[in-house]
Formats: structure tokens, C-alpha cells, sequence
């Protein structure tokens, strides 16, 4: 039996278990994908143990990332170019990393909302991991006005020097930012279930602008509330979440899955039930 993990800490929260666990029986495939919270000062054993272990690999979250990438003897593009690494498998007895963030992140948009990259300026809020990823993938997509936008603007003048040509912004800065933007994307939690809001406006935007919000607790954030309010395209997160799943399904397991409407019900319907009980 083949078999998988997503390590991090904490690891309650992950829907990740879901994702493998409709996937592994839509295949008839005899695997298993578990939960393993493993505290930063363990993380390099446990990822060194995984062939004594019995596992193939597993998914990496927060706190994990930036040491995924320093132990993978051998990384893709994205993950080398980004600096971090969510997916780790064995190959040929050497550990293997790749960052499917940036992969997840597109191929939702491009699901969701054909056409959204075609042109204008892109404005990104927000400048921890997932905006590192994001901000490599639009630029990959051929984005030459990449604005960064965050609440400590010194955070968000590093990750523009690294990733020319993006430049940033105060959050007090906001709507100069927003001016005339053609696609806006929030990788904040600014809006997420138990943070604050995101105060923003986006009156000043084009009129074809599309609107995506990484979070997808609440799956509707005020965001995308506004934008739909507006007239303009909204995607939110719970996509990008499925599809950064597939590339890394299919290493471990052999079998590229898809991200069908029945997988995204079975996610939602997981996500009810843990809010529910919470």
C-alpha cells in the first residue's frame, strides 16, 4: 500500500485528507493519506525517515515550507525560483521537492475565469508565502505591472527586489494601488474566518477586472462579496487548493487526478461538518 501525508503544525485544520481520500477511491487505488503534526525541531527526521516509514512523500505546510526546500536533494523550477517547497516524494532513493502553489493557484483562475491574464495591472495583498508563489506565477503569465500591497511595507519592498518587475505599496496606499488594476488577488488572511476584515474599496479598478481571494474560509469573503456586487468576475480560493493537490497525487500514486464539481462538494461538505463541531 501505497501511502502519504500532509506535515505541519498544527495540522488539525487540513482539508488535505479529504482531497487524497476522494481521490484514492474515485481510482480503486489501495492507499492511505494521513495527517502528521510534526513540530519544527523534528521536521528533518521525520522527512530523512520517510522510506523507513513506508511513506512515498506528503504535502507541506505551515510552519514547513522553507526547510522542505533546504532538505530536497533535487527541486523544480517554481520551487527554486520561490524559495519553498509543498510537495516532497522519493524518486531513485533522493528526496524530490516541488512548489505547486503557483500551479494551483493558475489552473483555478484559468478554470473559474478564462481570459482573466490577457492584460493590465495585477495587484497582489498580502507579501508572505503564498504571495511569493503568486507573484512568480503572474509573472510567468506574462504580468509587467505587479503591484504588492502590504500592511508592513518593508515586507512588501523585499519580495518586489526579488521579483522585478513588481513593485509595492502601503496597505494605506491601497486604492493608488488598485487604480485602473485588471485583476486583484488577496493572500492575506485579511478576511478570513476570525481575522479582521480587509478594508478596501474597489471603486477605483477597470471595469473587467477580476477579483480572487486565496481564502476559502468563508468560501464567499466580503471581497468577493463586493466584487460580485460590482459586476466583476470573483473566484475564490477553495480551487487553488484542489488543483496544487493533483500534481503531487499523482506522484505518490501514480494517477493524475482531476478537480471535478464532486470533489469540490466533498471538500465543502467536510469543511461544514468540521465548522459545525468546532
Amino acid at each position: 500500500m501505497k501511502r502519504a501525508c500532509v506535515i505541519g503544525w498544527p495540522i488539525a485544520h487540513s482539508l488535505s485528507p479529504v482531497i487524497h481520500g476522494f481521490w484514492l477511491r474515485e481510482h480503486g487505488i489501495a492507499g492511505a493519506y494521513g495527517k502528521a503534526a510534526v513540530e519544527p525541531k523534528d521536521f528533518a527526521d521525520f522527512v530523512r525517515g520517510f522510506a523507513a516509514a513506508g511513506l512515498s512523500g506528503g504535502n507541506v505546510t505551515v510552519p514547513h515550507k522553507l526547510e522542505a526546500f533546504r532538505l530536497a536533494e533535487m527541486r523544480d523550477a517554481a520551487a527554486e525560483a520561490i524559495g519553498a517547497v509543498n510537495t516532497l516524494w522519493l524518486d531513485g532513493g533522493k528526496l524530490h521537492g516541488a512548489n505547486t502553489d503557483a500551479f494551483g493557484f493558475l489552473a483555478n483562475l484559468d478554470e473559474q475565469a478564462p481570459d482573466w491574464d490577457k492584460s493590465g495591472a495585477a495587484v497582489v495583498i498580502g507579501a508572505g508565502g503564498a504571495a511569493r508563489a503568486i507573484v512568480w506565477a503572474l509573472i510567468e503569465r506574462g504580468f509587467a505591472d505587479i503591484r504588492i500591497v502590504n500592511r508592513t511595507k518593508a515586507t512588501a519592498d523585499a519580495l518586489a527586489a526579488e521579483f522585478p518587475p513588481a513593485t509595492s505599496f502601503a496597505l494605506s496606499d491601497l486604492s493608488a494601488a488598485l487604480d485602473g488594476a485588471r485583476f486583484i488577488v488577496n493572500t492575506s488572511t485579511l478576511g478570513m474566518k476570525g481575522q479582521p476584515p480587509l478594508d478596501i474599496d474597489l471603486s477605483p479598478v477597470a471595469a473587467a477586472a477580476t477579483v480572487n481571494d486565496i481564502v476559502y474560509t468563508p468560501l464567499e469573503t466580503p471581497l468577493l462579496a463586493q466584487a460580485r456586487a460590482r459586476g466583476l468576475r470573483a473566484v475564490d480560493g477553495l480551487g487553488m487548493l484542489l488543483h496544487q493537490a493533483a500534481p503531487g497525487f499523482e506522484r505518490w500514486f501514480g494517477v493524475r487526478p482531476r478537480v471535478t464539481p464532486e470533489l469540490r462538494a466533498a471538500v465543502l461538505d467536510a469543511n461544514a461538518a468540521r465548522e459545525a463541531s468546532a
